[in-house]
């Protein structure tokens, strides 16, 4: 586990805006309780908490990954409009103590969903 530090500075914010995920027109989260991810130069991630997001679109897969700063990522596809997205949300079930507050939450591949904040 590697902390975060001047380095690779990781910070989660509360997103005040609403924060819309769909895939080919079908709408797989939408929520108000966005927190906004932003690590070291990468561009911000949105993690939608899972009671936010149609969970009956989800299908777990058998991919993870680990990351020494968040831990251990899981990953499901979306099932929508006819349609399956593979591996298209991570999530940190376990985080590392210093990532707590993502637990519970989902990100999205910008590149695989339409992911738009909502006035």
């Amino acid at each position: 586990m590697k902390l975060p530090g001047p380095d690779h500075p990781i910070t989660i914010t509360a997103n005040p805006k609403r924060i819309r995920v769909s895939a080919g027109g079908v709408v797989v989260a939408d929520t108000t309780h966005a927190l906004t991810l932003r690590e070291a130069s990468y561009p911000a991630v949105q993690y939608v908490p899972r009671e936010d997001a149609n969970m009956a679109l989800l299908a777990r897969t058998e991919r993870t990954t680990h990351c020494p700063y968040k831990g251990d990522a899981n990953y499901f596809s979306i099932n929508a409009d006819g349609k399956r997205i593979e591996n298209s949300i991570w999530t940190y079930e376990t985080p590392f103590p210093a990532m707590a507050e993502i637990a519970g939450h989902l990100a999205f591949y910008p590149d695989k969903v339409t992911i738009e904040e909502v006035a």
